[in-house]
């Protein structure tokens, strides 16, 4: 069998690697001309995808990378992977899905079969997609070509996060287009979960996001609620965790990160209002989690206040870019709203992150681009006022950091069980 996979980034390239090792002939289809380099010549450019595993694929034949979308003439089988990011005014932005659409349509044969993986709102395949591939390619979804929906279950960094052993939720837009689906699907993964429609299948996407969303912003409310009472959330979480029914820990930090968790939510938030609902727990979760920046950041200014210290010239380091810990994914981080909270402020802002070295090029955030990690020594970080802990790295020392910081704000907990002299550490 052979397919195509468009878009090669933490969805796809995973993805384009598993079908590989199955014996799928994949073509990986991608705009970004340095990705196509980089699969090519059997490099990785993510920082937990082993490149043996890409040249191994290449040098078998099963991958080549390319930036031809007429290539797509010569599969069996197109799985859709861009990215659906929210606009500058917080609604959903599809147009990679459709853009993608109609760069493949003219170009598919008849009987192929077209799924989207991208997390977006119930009805964007049979509908937006749709139109687009049947306009382009002048056949009718269902009848002359097969679509489906499956959303991706990724999660960067997590050595359990294995392709093939994640469930894979797939829905068709007919009968036939589930079966031809699942047929696809059956080649690399081993579970596999039908439902009924496309659009079940997104809500399933978005209800796994909104879970997660909403337990974390009710996790982050009660951090600032026991805050004020003298009371450790973190203690708490832990406690409450030794329960064997009921309960499932989530954890408070600055602010939500990633593509999935700060940005599904809201397509659904805003799909609702094209049906009179209103969707009150995403958004109050929303004005949570949004909120949660300007909360460290007021305790990064009690912190230097206590040292007779003003937020206004103070050199500050935020530790970790990442929006999660050991991974060097920093889409949606909460580490460049923070950065951009305490320079409004005045603040003079640098940051360390072993798996961010410097700063790539982001659609939210382009005016970071370019900047470099400081070194990890210590007459670095003893020259900072204050060291801000945004993400939780494995590789940090922090007993090195304890000893070597002027004071620390920590949002993960990083610092619990380090003994540090009295007033030096805050928790946020």
């Amino acid at each position: 069998m052979k397919i195509a996979i468009v878009g090669l980034g933490y969805v796809g390239l995973p993805l384009c690697l598993q079908f590989a090792k199955n014996g799928v002939e994949v073509i990986g289809l991608d705009i970004d001309a340095t990705k196509v380099q980089f699969i090519n010549s059997g490099k990785s450019y993510i920082e937990h995808i082993d490149g043996a595993g890409i040249s191994e694929a290449v040098n078998s034949g099963r991958l080549i990378a390319s930036g031809d979308f007429a290539r797509v003439s010569e599969v069996e089988a197109v799985i859709i992977c861009v990215p659906t990011p929210l606009n500058k005014n917080r609604e959903p932005d599809i147009s990679y899905i459709t853009k993608t659409g109609q760069s493949i349509a003219r170009h598919l044969k008849p009987g192929v079969l077209v799924v989207l993986e991208s997390t977006t709102y119930p009805g964007t395949t049979d509908t937006d997609l749709r139109v687009v591939l049947e306009a382009g390619s002048k056949m009718k979804a269902g009848v002359d070509f097969h679509l489906a929906f499956s959303p991706e279950r990724e999660d960067p960094g997590n050595p359990d996060s294995k392709v093939a052993q994640i469930p894979k939720v797939i829905g068709g837009y007919t009968p036939a287009c589930l079966e031809k689906a699942t047929a696809l699907y059956s080649k690399a993964i081993k579970t596999l979960v039908p439902v009924s429609s496309c659009r079940a299948a997104e809500a399933t996407k978005l209800l796994e996001n909104i879970f997660r969303g909403v337990n974390i912003a009710l996790v982050n409310e009660l951090k600032m609620v026991y805050g004020a009472m003298g009371i450790d959330v973190w203690e708490v979480i832990n406690a409450a965790k030794t329960k064997p029914f009921g309960f499932m820990a989530f954890y408070p930090g600055p602010g939500l990160g990633g593509h999935c968790i700060p940005i599904d939510p809201f397509y659904l938030t805003w799909k609702a209002r094209e049906y009179g609902q209103h969707t009150r727990f995403i958004e109050l979760a929303g004005e949570v989690n949004t909120a949660m920046p300007q909360f460290v950041t007021h305790r990064v200014a009690d912190a230097l206040n206590s040292r007779k210290k003003p937020v206004r010239g103070s050199r500050i380091l935020l530790l970790g870019i990442a929006y999660k810990a050991n991974v060097d994914d920093d889409r949606e981080s909460p580490s460049y709203t923070l950065m951009d909270l305490l320079k409004r402020q005045g603040a003079e802002l640098s940051y360390h992150d072993p798996h961010v070295p410097i700063i790539r090029p982001t659609r939210e955030h382009p005016h970071w681009a370019g900047v470099r990690s400081v070194e990890w020594k210590k007459e670095v970080i003893a020259g900072f006022d204050l060291v801000l802990i945004a993400t939780a790295h494995k590789a940090v020392n922090y007993q090195e950091l304890a000893g070597w910081a002027q004071c620390i704000v920590d949002t993960r907990n990083a610092m619990n069980g380090i003994k540090l002299e009295a007033g030096k550490i805050w928790k946020a």
